[in-house]
C-alpha cells in the first residue's frame, strides 16, 4: 500500500480490527475467482497478510510472492502459517521488483484506494503477469456507504468532522475498476459486488475493535470528552443492538478482474 495520512505501523492492530472483515470478502472473491491449484501468484498490498493465508490455504499455489510497504504489517505476515509458502517482503505496488510475465495471476486486496495513482498499480500487475492470466482486485466502496467503518464515519459527518481517507477513495467505485480494466487492455472483464456481516458481542466490542483503526484512532484521541461522548451517541443510533446486545452489520466490497491479453 502506497500510505498517505493513514499510517499502518500496528499489524496486530489492524488484524483484529480489519483481519476477519477482509476474510469474509476475500473467501467471497476467491471463490469468484475461482482459480485452478498450481498457479504463481503476487498479492500486492498483502498488509497483515490475512488474504495471503486464504489463498494458501484453498487454493495450493505454486507459488505467493506478497507485497507490502508497512514493516510492522510485513512483521505479522512473516508469523502466520502462509509464509510456509507465501514469501512476504517489502515493495511498492507502482514498482513491484519483479520482471515481466513473472505469474499467473495478481491480485489487490482492499489496496487500490491507498495507491496514489491506481492506474500505475494496475499497470503494474499486468505488466507482472503473463499472457492469460489473471487480474483482479475487490475494494471497500468507501463514497457508497460500503466502508466497516462507515457507523463511525458517517456519525463524524453529521457532528461536522471529516473522516480520513486513503488518497484515491474514488479508485473503489465500480466504475471506476471496470475503467481501469479496461484502459490497460485487459479481456474478458467482469464485476461484481461483495456483501459481507460481522456481529460484535455488543457496542464495547466494536468501539474498541474499531478504535485500532490507524484512520480512526487519531481523531478520537484527540477529542474533546463532551465530543467524544456526541460522536458515540450518534454511532450508537446507526447501529441497534439484538436483544443479547449484540451488533450485526454489513460492509460491502466492489471486485474487478480481467484475463492478460494472449
Amino acid at each position: 500500500m502506497v500510505e498517505s495520512q493513514i499510517l499502518y505501523n500496528d499489524g496486530a492492530g489492524y488484524e483484529r480490527y480489519m483481519g476477519t472483515w477482509s476474510r469474509l470478502a476475500g473467501e467471497t472473491f476467491l471463490n469468484w475467482l475461482a482459480p485452478l491449484p498450481g498457479l504463481r501468484w503476487i498479492d500486492v498490498g498483502c498488509g497483515t497478510g490475512a488474504f495471503t493465508e486464504l489463498l494458501v490455504e484453498s487454493r495450493a499455489p505454486a507459488e505467493v510472492q506478497a507485497i507490502d510497504p508497512s514493516e510492522a504489517q510485513l512483521d505479522f505476515a512473516r508469523k502466520r502459517p502462509a509464509a510456509k509458502v507465501a514469501e512476504f517482503r517489502q515493495g511498492d505496488a507502482t514498482a513491484l521488483p519483479f520482471s515481466n510475465d513473472r505469474f499467473d495471476a495478481a491480485v489487490m486486496a482492499l489496496v487500490i484506494f491507498f495507491i496514489l495513482e491506481p492506474a500505475n498499480g494496475v499497470s503494474e500487475m499486468v505488466r507482472v503477469v503473463c499472457p492469460g492470466g489473471i487480474v483482479a482486485t475487490y475494494a471497500w466502496d468507501l463514497l457508497g456507504g460500503g466502508f466497516p467503518l462507515e457507523p463511525i464515519q458517517a456519525a463524524m459527518r453529521a457532528i461536522g468532522l471529516t473522516p480520513i481517507l486513503p488518497p484515491s477513495p474514488g479508485a473503489s467505485r465500480m466504475e471506476t475498476l471496470w475503467n481501469l480494466w479496461r484502459d490497460v487492455g485487459l479481456d474478458a472483464i467482469e464485476t461484481r459486488e461483495i456483501t459481507v456481516q460481522r456481529t460484535f458481542t455488543d457496542f464495547d466490542d466494536f468501539w474498541t475493535t474499531s478504535l485500532l483503526s490507524a484512520s480512526i484512532r487519531p481523531m478520537v484521541a484527540a477529542m474533546a470528552p463532551d465530543l467524544l461522548e456526541l460522536l458515540k451517541t450518534e454511532v450508537r443510533m446507526r447501529l441497534p443492538a439484538d436483544a443479547m446486545g449484540r451488533i450485526t452489520y454489513s460492509a460491502r466490497a466492489n471486485a474487478v478482474k480481467g484475463l492478460v491479453s494472449k
